[in-house]
């Protein structure tokens, strides 16, 4: 099985958003910029969060995104889900039609491969992942890089 880039972004982006919308939405620009992700492939990602009732968007000046759920509610297998990121392990994508139209031999080995993931990845919830301590210290140390991006000053600008 292989998680692509949808679904690691996607849990990056959620965990992001749970880290810092507890007292105030956060655009997406803010966490393209901690995240180092595309704008656009984020506004693509949330359009599909959004849609699956994981996020919701606050309109207006100080707006941006909030989880629609509580952190408990919010496990990892749904994000994914969310963006349509097959947890899958098989090569027939589950239907049992990997060796000319019949299930191949180890066709049961990785179902239930594919079952264990999928009900890690729902045990683990964003709360739980907020809970711990070297997630906290990398969304500071994001925070301060962050906030340390150069901006131009306006009389460079002028002068351009």
């Amino acid at each position: 099985m292989r998680l692509t880039t949808k679904g690691r972004y996607a849990v990056t982006a959620m965990l992001d958003l749970a880290f810092h919308s507890q007292s105030k939405p956060v655009t997406l620009t803010e966490i393209a910029g901690r995240q180092t992700i595309s704008l656009s492939y984020l506004e693509q990602l949330f359009a599909r969060l959004r849609r699956a009732n994981l996020v919701k968007g606050v309109r207006g000046p100080g707006g941006g995104y909030s989880l629609a759920e509580k952190l408990t509610d919010i496990n990892i297998a749904q994000i994914i889900a969310a963006v349509d990121e097959p947890i899958d392990a098989t090569k027939c994508g589950g239907e049992a039609n990997c060796q000319n139209d019949k299930a191949c031999l180890t066709h049961d080995l990785w179902m239930g491969l594919s079952e264990q993931i999928k009900e890690y990845l729902k045990s683990i919830t964003l709360a739980h992942l907020l809970e711990k301590h070297t997630i906290q210290e990398i969304a500071k140390r994001q925070d301060h890089d962050y906030s340390q991006v150069i901006e131009i000053p306006k009389s460079i600008k002028a002068n351009s």
